[in-house]
């Protein structure tokens, strides 16, 4: 090969290992959609043609969102990677019911522009957009984002019951199928299961992250009972709200949570002592999902810092 030949297919190559893999953005953001498709099922059983307006309009607004801001700043539109209509069907499972259509698509907004975009785009973002936006929604409009419904009828969540101490709570099994009142795509407990079986099936997710999780909020709820120490509703309050939502599809996200075993343990631990602590102890807010890996979010890093392993024969 000439001298100049070689010059025009010269790389830039990183240093090795070199992994080959045929895993792509768009299979995994289709793992997850695929995924999500028994929780939004469940979701149109029970809140029958409202929740498809909100999804619909939801999941087209972030990916309009997404590909205005790439058109205005000049960059490729990306849309195509599915990244974006994961964001938007997560927000959706986030909201009741009965919000009014322009909130899913301010959500919509927030989460994209201000949340992923704002900070480089996929990948760089430092906390969950869906989540992000969510706990925005919730501070800006706090009375849509709490009113809840099950057939047609306004309804408490079991959380709220929990919390107030007032009402008789549900049966196991309807929580567990998603026969109660909360947000959209979290009410199911079953759905939720199937769709986190698949992603692991797939390895997209391990379950390093959704067991510690899980397992903590169970452990703490049932020594640190609403009702005193060994008094608590364990299977309640882990089949309640949005913990199997948050737990599967929003605290195993790639960008926001620890690259590490040890780390991924140590981020469930983390959300499930958070949860707790809001759901047990806080003065009136029943729920602590969305906060709690929020919180967790933004420590990543430093847990990523002391979990990494050192490499084999390097000098301190």
């Amino acid at each position: 090969m000439s001298e100049s030949k070689m010059s025009e297919t010269m790389y830039a190559v990183s240093s090795s290992p070199h992994i080959h893999s045929k895993n792509s953005i768009q299979g995994a953001m289709k793992d997850v959609l695929i995924a999500l498709m028994p929780a939004l099922a469940a979701s149109l059983y029970f809140f029958k043609l409202d929740a498809l307006w909100i999804v619909l309009v939801s999941v087209l607004s972030a990916m309009a969102a997404e590909a205005l801001w790439q058109k205005l700043t000049g960059q490729d539109i990306t849309i195509n990677d599915l990244s974006a209509a994961v964001t938007g069907l997560l927000l959706a499972f986030n909201l009741p019911v009965t919000v009014p259509l322009w909130l899913p698509v301010v959500g919509s907004f927030f989460a994209i522009i201000i949340v992923k975009q704002f900070f480089g785009g996929l990948g760089q973002n430092f906390m969950n957009p869906a989540l992000a936006a969510r706990a925005f929604l919730l501070a800006s409009w706090p009375v849509q984002m709490t009113t809840w419904s099950v057939d047609w009828k306004a309804s408490a969540t079991s959380l709220a019951l929990l919390k107030n101490g007032s009402g008789s709570l549900p049966k196991l099994w309807d929580l567990f199928i998603g026969n109660v009142g909360g947000c959209i795509g979290e009410t199911s407990a079953i759905a939720l299961l199937i769709g986190g079986a698949y992603l692991v099936y797939k390895k997209v997710i391990s379950v390093r992250i959704p067991l510690s999780y899980i397992g903590t909020v169970f452990i703490l709820t049932w020594i640190f009972g609403r009702g005193g120490f060994f008094m608590g509703k364990p299977l309640y309050e882990i089949l309640s709200g949005g913990l199997m939502l948050g737990a599967i599809f929003m605290a195993t996200d790639y960008s926001t949570s620890p690259i590490t075993p040890k780390g991924q343990i140590i981020m469930g631990i983390g959300c499930g002592v958070i949860t707790t602590v809001i759901r047990v102890y806080s003065g009136g807010y029943p729920e602590g999902v969305s906060y709690s890996i929020l919180l967790m979010n933004l420590v990543v890093p430093l847990i990523d810092k002391h979990t990494v392993p050192k490499a084999f024969g390097e000098v301190k």
